[in-house]
C-alpha cells in the first residue's frame, strides 16, 4: 500500500446488524460521491447465523434511521417494532420481600431542571423523597405507568410528545438495513465464506480468500465477524481488554414468548428485573415478547439459571427452548489497526443492560464513517484518534453499567456482594461517587462529549436507586416551595394531557401498521 493511495474500496466482513449498520453509515457519509470510484462491499456467509437478540435501542437510533432515509412507518411495520420510553428497573435497589417489589424508571426525556431543580428538594424533604425521582422531573414516567405510546396517531414520523427509542426484531431489522443499503445506498453484497485473511509485510490486510473463485481486495477492511474477531484479532493480533472482573455477567439464555392473547398489553418500556445472580430482560414487540436471563456463570450454574428463567415465565423450560449466549465482556484496545477497523461484537461488548449493544454498534460506526480519511496518508492519524475516542466510550459505558450494580443494597447472594466491591470500580467512577456524596451531579462532571451516557442518565439511576447525596450543609437555600408547587402542577397537567390525547401503546401500533404515520 503506497503512502498516498486514495481509498477506493471498502470491504465489510460480516452481515449481522453491526455489519449492515456500518455499511449504511459509510454509504450515507459517502453518498455525495456515490458516482465516483469509491465502492463498499459487504461479504456475509450464508451459513453462519447472527447473534440476533439485540432487541432494545436508545433514542439515538431514531436519529440514525432518519439520517439513513428509512421511513419510520416502514420500520415499524416490517420489524415488529414497539416504542420504548424507558427501562423499568425492578428489584435492583433491594431484594423483594414477602412478594413486595420496588422499581424505578430510567426514562428518555431529559429531566426538567429549570426554572427550578427539584433534586435538592427531593433529597432534603423526607415526605417528597417518598415519591419516585422520575415522577417529579418528567411526565414520561407517568405516561409509562398509563401504558400509552409516546406520540399521537397524527404526529409526523420521528416526532412525538416524548423522546423515545424502539424495541425490534433483530433479524427483521437486519433485513431492512441490508435492503436499504443495497437498493438505496449502493452497497454491494457478496454471499461467501471467508476462508483466509492475507496480510503483507507491513501487517496490512491485502486480500481475503473466500469459497468463491475470486478474492476480495480493499483499502480498508471492516471486521464485523462477531466475538471471534476474525480480522482484528486472529489476523492482526489485536489485544482484547477483558472487563469480566468489573462486569460479572457473562452468559445469557434468550427465548421468544408468545402473548397469551392477541390484545395483551404491550408495555412502552423494557422491564429489567434483578435476580439473585443476574437480571431478566422482558421486551414486548407487536407479536411476541423477547425475554432473556443475563447471569454470572461464576455464581450460578446453567441448570439453576434455566430454573430462574422458568420461574420468571411460570412455565417449565428445557435447554432446547432457549438460546445460550456466551458473552465476551470487554473491548479491543485498538479497534483500528492499520487498514482494519473492528465494529460490533468484534470491537467489544459489555452486556445488554441499557441496550448498550446496538448503541455502541451504531455510534462507533458513525464515528468511523466521519473519521474515514480520503487517502491512506492520514490513516494512521485517523486510527490513533479513533482508538482514543472509542476506548473512552467503552470505559465510560462500563462505568455507567457498573453503577447499576454497585449502588444496589442487595445482599442476598455473593453476586451482589461481589458487585459492591469498590475494588471493581474505575478511579473515574470512584471519584465521581465521592464528589456526589455532597454535591448533586452537574454537566461539568462529564468531561467527554463523546460519552454515550451523561448527566440525565446518571441522575435517573443515582436517584432511582436513592443514592444518598447529603445536602444538609445548604438546606437553607431550598425553602421556596412556590416554584416547587408550580412544577408539581405542570406535571399534573401533563398527566391529564396524556390521558386525553395519547392512545394505549398497542392501539397506537395497530393504527400505524394500518394507516402509517404523517410524513415530515
Amino acid at each position: 500500500m503506497t503512502d498516498k493511495q486514495n481509498i477506493k474500496r471498502i470491504v465489510i466482513v460480516g452481515g449481522g446488524t453491526a455489519g449492515w449498520l456500518a455499511a449504511c453509515h459509510l454509504a450515507k457519509k459517502l453518498e455525495p460521491f456515490k458516482d465516483s470510484t469509491i465502492s463498499i462491499t459487504l461479504v456475509d456467509s450464508p451459513d453462519i447465523p447472527t447473534i440476533g437478540v439485540g432487541e432494545g435501542t436508545v433514542p439515538v437510533m431514531k436519529d440514525t434511521l432518519r439520517y439513513f432515509g428509512i421511513s419510520e412507518t416502514e420500520f415499524v411495520q416490517k420489524c415488529d417494532v414497539s416504542f420504548k420510553q424507558s427501562i423499568k428497573f425492578v428489584d435492583w435497589e433491594v431484594a423483594p420481600n414477602k412478594g413486595q417489589s420496588s422499581f424505578y424508571h430510567h426514562i428518555f426525556d431529559f429531566p426538567k431542571l429549570t426554572p427550578v431543580d427539584v433534586t435538592p428538594y427531593w433529597l432534603l424533604d423526607k415526605t417528597l423523597g417518598q415519591t419516585h425521582f422520575a415522577d417529579l422531573v418528567s411526565v414520561q414516567s407517568h405516561a409509562c405507568a398509563l401504558g400509552v405510546g409516546p406520540k399521537r396517531p397524527n404526529d409526523k414520523e420521528y416526532t412525538g410528545i416524548f423522546n423515545y427509542a424502539y424495541h425490534l426484531d433483530a433479524g427483521k431489522f437486519t433485513q431492512l438495513l441490508s435492503q436499504h443499503a443495497i437498493e438505496n445506498l449502493g452497497v454491494k453484497n457478496v454471499k461467501a465464506n471467508v476462508v483466509d485473511v492475507h496480510t503483507n509485510k507491513q501487517n496490512f490486510i491485502s486480500h481475503l480468500t473466500t469459497d468463491l473463485p475470486s478474492t476480495l481486495t480493499a483499502d480498508i477492511f471492516v471486521d464485523c465477524t462477531g466475538f471471534k474477531a476474525l480480522l482484528i484479532e486472529q489476523a492482526l493480533g489485536g489485544e482484547f481488554l477483558s472487563k469480566k472482573e468489573v462486569l460479572l455477567t457473562d452468559t445469557a439464555f434468550a427465548i421468544q414468548v408468545p402473548y397469551d392473547h392477541p390484545e395483551q398489553t404491550i408495555p412502552p418500556f423494557t422491564i429489567s428485573t434483578a435476580q439473585e445472580n443476574g437480571w431478566i430482560w422482558d421486551i414486548g414487540l407487536q407479536s411476541r415478547r423477547g425475554v432473556g436471563y443475563v447471569f454470572s456463570s461464576k455464581h450460578q450454574s446453567d441448570d439453576d439459571a434455566l430454573q430462574t428463567l422458568s420461574d420468571y415465565l411460570k412455565r417449565p423450560l428445557t435447554y432446547s427452548d432457549v438460546r445460550k449466549i456466551k458473552m465476551k465482556v470487554g473491548y479491543q484496545k485498538r479497534a483500528w489497526i492499520n487498514n482494519c477497523v473492528a465494529m460490533g461484537l468484534s470491537q467489544g461488548f459489555v452486556e445488554p443492560l441499557e441496550a448498550t449493544g446496538l448503541l455502541m454498534f451504531d455510534v462507533t460506526a458513525r464515528v468511523f464513517a466521519n473519521m474515514l480519511p480520503a487517502h491512506t496518508e492520514n490513516m494512521a492519524l485517523s486510527a490513533k484518534r479513533f482508538n482514543q475516542d472509542i476506548c473512552q466510550m467503552w470505559e465510560s459505558t462500563c462505568d455507567f453499567i457498573k453503577l447499576h450494580y454497585y449502588l444496589s443494597k442487595r445482599d442476598d447472594s455473593g453476586f451482589w456482594k461481589d458487585n459492591r466491591n469498590s475494588a471493581s470500580l474505575s478511579d473515574e467512577l470512584k471519584e465521581k461517587l465521592e464528589v456526589w456524596k455532597y454535591k448533586i451531579p452537574s454537566q461539568f462532571d462529564f468531561r467527554y462529549t463523546i460519552d454515550s451516557f451523561r448527566l440525565d442518565n446518571f441522575l435517573y439511576v443515582l436517584y432511582g436507586m436513592n443514592f444518598p447525596t447529603n445536602l444538609s450543609h445548604e438546606a437553607s437555600k431550598y425553602k421556596d416551595v412556590d416554584k416547587l408547587n408550580k412544577l408539581k402542577y405542570e406535571i399534573d397537567q401533563g398527566v391529564l394531557f396524556c390521558k386525553k390525547h395519547l392512545q394505549p401503546h398497542r392501539t397506537l401500533l395497530e393504527h400505524i401498521c394500518r394507516h402509517g404515520m404523517a410524513k415530515g
